[in-house]
């Protein structure tokens, strides 16, 4: 039986570690002189206004430098690093131009000519999935003759984990990111992200758990130095032995599961070789699911259970949610907390994504986003419709539906939104673990 080489390394010290994760993995021992290589770091999301770096959420700028000298070093010249960050505003190109910048990629650029590219400003051609399935990948990263995936190890609310297959999932674009994000079986969200990687050019993975990230993918999750690195040719092998680092065989993360049935590998490892450090060594469980009460009459976050908050009913979040909802999910949840006095709110529901259905007996509905307006917005079970039809749906948008809902939300988390990670982050501010010099190219 053939077997994919995976690498595990502490990360010990800057460049020398990268190197000795991708020289024990074979990382580029396929990497032709003269190939043109496409980059693709995780940036999930990104602020001008917030001064802190995202530890735990965004590739550490360190693992993308020593990666840059590493290909350069094998005579590479074309090498593009390129993302599709999503952005409050749609058309918003001035931020991820911002992140390039802050993260060091300009000096990559001017001292190894790399190419920064937004894949929103670049074409995207169709791609087939397979039983029905296609999604527009960005030309640049399919024509490239060589990939380097670059994700984060981090867990995710919704797809349990988020490493090699689900980091390209941000190299399509936002129509088919919004048609992932569906209940349908056979072709949710979880199929879709495990075929992300079969239309992809040859492809060294190298998943950057430097910093890890519990309950992912944004930055109100629980954030860890772990000092990792794990490196594979084979993205699925690499996604496997991530996955059991952070705690879940390939069996509890449905997109592998799926993606090894696709291709007709086993779960149980017997084709994967690792070198370096053994999982049992470094493996800590790292939860990535937000808990939510199973009452009938109290369908809420267990925290704001806990808090004593009644008469809303904010159920979780289901897979149709997609990244512009989910991005706005959190600020809603600590509007409710801070605006609770005490007095239960009158019945109210908040439904988000696309499958949730209006429960009878609710005196107002608030339905957030395009989707839930266009299910439900002549749904005869709703008493009093409170619509944000945007999308994405607008800060401002929300603060109204709250209040007409009587909930007296703080204006000021609506209006500066764009701060808002750096109140997660400002937690890790005092700690010498997390260092600001990772997200510095030197």
């Amino acid at each position: 039986m053939e077997k994919h080489l995976v690498s595990v390394v502490r990360y010990e010290a800057p460049f020398q570690s990268v190197r000795e994760v991708v020289k024990l993995s074979g990382g580029l021992d396929c990497l032709p002189t003269g190939a043109k290589v496409f980059i693709k770091p995780n940036l999930v999301f990104w602020s001008k206004s917030v001064p802190f770096p995202k530890w735990g959420v965004i590739t550490t700028s360190r693992v993308v430098q020593d990666m840059v000298e590493l290909i350069a070093a094998h005579g590479v010249s074309q090498i593009t690093i390129g993302e599709g960050m999503v952005t409050l505003k749609p058309g918003d190109n001035e931020t991820i131009a911002d992140a390039f910048k802050t993260l060091g990629y300009e000096v990559l650029r001017k001292r190894f000519g790399v190419k920064l590219l937004n894949i929103f400003e670049r074409p995207f051609r169709k791609v087939e999935l397979g039983d029905g399935m296609a999604v527009n990948f960005n030309v640049d990263i399919l024509e490239s003759d060589f990939v380097v995936d670059l994700p984060v190890m981090k867990t995710h609310n919704q797809t349990v984990v988020s490493l090699g297959i689900k980091n390209l999932k941000g190299m399509i674009d936002i129509p088919s990111r919004k048609r992932c994000h569906n209940m349908e079986p056979g072709k949710d969200l979880h199929v879709y992200v495990s075929r992300l990687a079969e239309s992809m050019p040859p492809m060294f993975t190298l998943i950057d758990g430097i910093y890890t990230s519990e309950r992912g993918p944004g930055p109100d999750g629980k954030m860890h130095r772990s000092n990792l690195l794990v490196g594979s040719r084979d993205v699925l092998s690499a996604d496997m032995v991530g996955a059991k680092i952070l705690g879940y065989t390939p069996e509890e993360v449905p997109y592998i599961a799926h993606a090894a049935r696709w291709q007709g590998r086993p779960l149980d490892f017997s084709d994967i070789e690792i070198t370096g450090v053994g999982i049992d060594e470094v493996a800590r469980k790292h939860e990535y699911d937000f808990h939510y009460s199973e009452m009938e009459e109290v369908a809420l976050p267990l925290p704001l259970v806990r808090q004593g908050i009644r008469g809303i009913f904010y159920r979780k979040y289901d897979l149709s949610m997609c990244t512009y909802c989910s991005a706005v999910n959190g600020l809603v949840m600590m509007a409710i907390r801070n605006a609770w006095k005490g007095e239960p709110w009158d019945r109210v529901e908040v439904l988000t994504g696309k499958a949730m259905r209006p429960t009878p007996g609710m005196k107002k509905t608030i339905l957030l986003g395009r989707c839930m307006y266009q299910a439900h917005k002549d749904d005869p079970a709703i008493q009093e419709m409170i619509a944000v039809k945007g999308c994405p749906p607008k800060p401002e948008d929300i603060h109204t539906a709250l209040r007409k809902a009587g909930i007296d939300a703080d204006p000021q988390l609506f209006e500066n939104l764009d701060r808002l990670p750096g109140l997660f982050m400002k937690r890790y501010e005092d700690k010498p673990e997390f260092e600001e010099g990772h997200f510095r190219v030197v």
